[in-house]
């Protein structure tokens, strides 16, 4: 297992979870196995986040344009995510980590809605890690209901023109409240972000890794955390600037 620095962290993780599928196809199962199988491996990333104090992990888990697929698919999918909530909302309260969601929660159905309620409220006490989970999720309509959010408080007297700024508006977000990630994950060989989080990634780092899904180790979690950990974030500074932050003053 690599070494990582634990002053060097990312402090938000967001990962987009992709491969499930076709790790199933390329040993001729069902599609619903890989995805079975993926969240084991969401159970185990998870986990390792928290072990190693990532304070924020976003999983991508399923799409707006997701529901364009099967319906017996989507069904099962969510199916899926039910059971998982449930099974794992026990472990979540012992490791002190708090639920969170993100996404437009109107499509989903009512009895998965109910358990996303029920998760949240009983971890909404916790302290650790925050968990979300994008449902439903899609960075383009995001960013059309926060720009309705806005237009409604303009249209009330709440707001002005003028009050709109960069972090006026990322407060309409879904995301509103959170810090932006740190360090984009996706696996399965894929190289786009897929419409997710289109505004927090504007600094964000990127990795892309081949392996599918359901085969992401903690290996490969450390693999891709000590690769964060290799480079100079700068932020639009050059490396001399960023180089005489942590230098001592000369008085």
């Amino acid at each position: 297992m690599l070494p990582l620095d634990p002053e060097r962290l990312p402090v938000h993780v967001a990962i987009i979870m992709d491969g499930n599928g076709r790790w199933a196809q390329e040993r001729m199962l069902k599609r619903i196995v890989g995805h079975q199988r993926g969240a084991e491996t969401v159970n185990m990333v998870v986990e390792h986040a928290w072990q190693v104090g990532i304070k924020y992990l976003t999983l991508f888990a399923f799409s707006s344009e997701n529901w364009s697929r099967p319906a017996i698919e989507v069904r099962a999918l969510m199916a899926l995510l039910k059971k998982y909530i449930r099974k794992e909302t026990a472990r979540m309260m012992r490791k002190n980590i708090r639920y969170n969601v993100i996404g437009n929660r109107a499509d989903l159905p009512d009895d998965v809605n109910e358990t996303l309620d029920d998760a949240i409220r009983q971890t909404s006490g916790n302290t650790g890690m925050l968990l979300t989970l994008a449902l439903s999720y899609g960075g383009r309509q995001e960013l059309s209901r926060a720009a309705a959010r806005v237009a409604r408080d303009v249209l009330a007297g709440k707001l002005t023109p003028e009050d709109i700024s960069v972090e006026k508006f990322g407060s309409y977000l879904d995301t509103g409240g959170l810090p932006d990630p740190d360090f984009l994950i996706r696996t399965s060989g894929e190289m786009r972000i897929s419409n997710f989080l289109l505004w927090q990634l504007a600094y964000t780092e990127l990795y892309f890794t081949e392996t599918n899904w359901p085969d992401f180790t903690i290996n490969e979690f450390n693999k891709a955390l000590a690769d964060f950990q290799s480079r100079e974030r700068r932020f639009g500074k050059t490396s001399d600037q960023i180089s005489l932050r942590t230098e001592p003053l000369n008085v």
